[in-house]
């Protein structure tokens, strides 16, 4: 499809914008979907297009958090293997099912992801002082519980990844006892698996735009090292906040679609 040169820079200036906000929190979906959407594409071909032009900026928010992904190997590939199951299925979901089929549980499953992020201080304080009590020593991989929900929220993932990574941070911060920052470095890499999972199967099965998948894919790979110099300077409370912020807009955009 041919694009304007206004249209051009939209998407180009969106996939910016996305990969800058999924390193920092995540639902940077929201930003470029709309555009795709705006530029005449069909939903599924810009839901295809959109996610194979983030997997640089997810790649690119992975590489510039490296620093805090150090000594996080063993849980990486644990959790990476159950993003990956996930992806794939959710990828094939959006082939198989009608575009309105996740559309009202999500804003349900986002919700509940910010109420566990705001109280999640309180929550890891409950389970410390619990661990202290019995004596239990903290699983340094959150177990099969944590497993099993990072599995699920990246089959919603594959489907349409908007959120998705404030899903992942609000599980990882209620089940693991680690800085925000480490976790949001693991939530980066978790995002660049679902993303290059499911593009993977959509280069073979569905149809999309190159020309947004490049202006996407260059945009947010810039975005991801703006993403990783700005977030990582945050305080857990501000990044926390940040994270309530952006997935109250994530619903709100949700419920109006």
């Amino acid at each position: 499809m041919a694009l304007s040169i206004w249209e051009i820079l939209a998407v180009f200036a969106a996939g910016v914008g996305a990969g800058t906000i999924n390193t920092i929190v995540g639902s940077g979906t929201l930003i470029t979907f709309p555009v795709l959407l705006a530029t005449g594409l069909p939903p599924v071909t810009a839901t295809v297009s959109n996610a194979l032009g983030l997997i640089p900026g997810s790649i690119s928010g992975a590489i510039g958090y490296r620093r805090e992904l150090a000594g996080q190997r063993r849980r990486i590939i644990k959790l990476g293997v159950g993003a990956a199951i996930g992806g794939l299925t959710g990828a094939t979901l959006l082939l198989a099912l009608p575009s309105t089929a996740f559309e009202t549980i999500v804003p349900v499953l986002v919700a509940m992801a910010l109420v566990l992020v705001i109280l999640q201080p309180r929550i890891s304080k409950a389970v410390q002082r619990r661990r202290e009590h019995t004596g239990a020593v903290a699983r340094t991989d959150g177990g099969p519980l944590l497993f099993t929900g990072l599995m699920l929220a990246s089959v919603y993932g594959g489907y349409f990844t908007a959120a998705q990574g404030i899903i992942y941070l609000s599980l990882m911060g209620m089940l693991l006892d680690d800085t925000m920052q480490r976790l949001n470095a693991v939530k980066n890499v978790l995002a660049a698996i679902v993303n290059s999972i499911a593009a993977l199967f959509f280069l073979f099965v569905a149809h999309f735009d190159w020309t947004a998948v490049v202006l996407i894919a260059v945009g947010s790979a810039i975005g991801g090292q703006i993403g990783a110099k700005v977030g990582r300077r945050l305080s857990p409370t501000v990044l926390r906040a940040l994270i309530v912020a952006v997935g109250t807009v994530a619903i709100v955009q949700l419920l109006l679609r």
